[in-house]
């Protein structure tokens, strides 16, 4: 009897223990109230907030106990954000569409339209090192239309690099626009500060070997258009801002060895003007009707070389 008593205390003992390495794995997502207007989170490295008026798009990202954004959030074709591309050219004015973006394709913006009006959210939930949202997102070149679509985000901080997944599920029901071939998706769209003014990559035949880095001429968006860095260019699959210091923000997408990267107005501006960098890794990729389309990406803050080597870390273990 005793031995089978004791035999039971170890057993409770062991499913005890399970079940608290199990907790301890799957920390329970809190909840977030939608009304309210961002959520973040902080781990002593880097503090980032989503815009929960705004999808739950990234607009704030800063070193943590410092208060400068480096997410340009000027207007709401800015911050970090998703962004699609599907269907016809079409000139929609006459049914409210913007001049200035006609014609357009089917373009669902987690943010909102280019009136200003704004992505609904549908949910939030955070966890220490982890947020997540839901929304509705609009179409960027008409007045007030949601997309038939849902977009969803997982942002995940670990130290001074931010994961972030992606997923975009189609529901159309148009006739309009139709199911033609592929087009350059923007994945995602980031507007880092201009004041984070130099341009660094990596073109060339020997990826992940610390060859010298490239530092492009930045191409101003005044001047016709972003930079094009495409015919698989971007061998290391990442592009990054930096100020003189070489500190700033890279971005780095697996899938993508094409880029856009440029800047619209002068360097040395701040979050919240008109003046703005961006990056954005593309991929070819045809969105029908119904398509579920999702990948991952990371945000790597600190020195050039700092972002460089925690990319080289990714790289590793993918």
């Amino acid at each position: 009897m005793r031995n089978f008593i004791v035999g039971v205390l170890i057993l409770l003992t062991i499913i005890s223990c399970e079940g608290f390495k199990k907790n301890k794995q799957k920390p329970v997502a809190t909840i977030v109230d939608t009304n309210l207007k961002e959520v973040g989170i902080d781990n002593g490295i880097l503090e980032l907030k989503l815009d929960l008026t705004r999808g739950g798009a990234i607009f704030y990202i800063s070193e943590s106990g410092k208060e400068r954004n480096i997410v340009n959030v000027h207007d709401e074709g800015r911050y970090i954000q998703q962004s699609y591309y599907a269907g016809n050219m079409l000139n929609r004015v006459k049914e409210g569409q913007n001049p200035n973006w006609s014609p357009w394709t089917w373009n669902p913006i987690q943010v909102g339209d280019s009136f200003g009006n704004r992505a609904e959210i549908l949910a939030a939930t955070k966890t220490e090192n982890t947020l997540y949202v839901k929304c509705i997102p609009m179409l960027w070149d008409m007045n007030n239309k949601p997309a038939e679509a849902i977009m969803e985000q997982w942002s995940i901080l670990e130290g001074n690099v931010i994961k972030v997944h992606n997923k975009l599920t189609c529901h159309r029901t148009d006739t309009i626009y139709g199911e033609t071939g592929a087009r350059s998706q923007e994945l995602p769209a980031v507007y880092p500060i201009s004041a984070l003014k130099n341009l660094y990559s990596y073109f060339g035949e020997a990826p992940f070997t610390n060859d010298t880095l490239d530092n492009p001429e930045v191409e101003h968006l005044e001047d016709g258009f972003w930079g094009r860095y495409n015919e698989n260019k971007v061998t290391e699959h990442w592009m990054a801002f930096v100020d003189d210091n070489k500190w700033g923000m890279g971005v780095y997408t697996p899938i993508s060895s094409n880029f856009l990267a440029g800047m619209a107005g002068a360097p040395g501006f701040e979050s919240t003007d008109s003046q703005t960098s961006y990056i954005a890794p593309l991929k070819s990729v045809q969105l029908k009707k119904n398509d579920v389309f999702e990948y991952d990406y990371w945000l790597v803050i600190g020195s050039l070389d700092d972002i460089r080597l925690e990319i080289y870390k990714l790289n590793n273990r993918l």
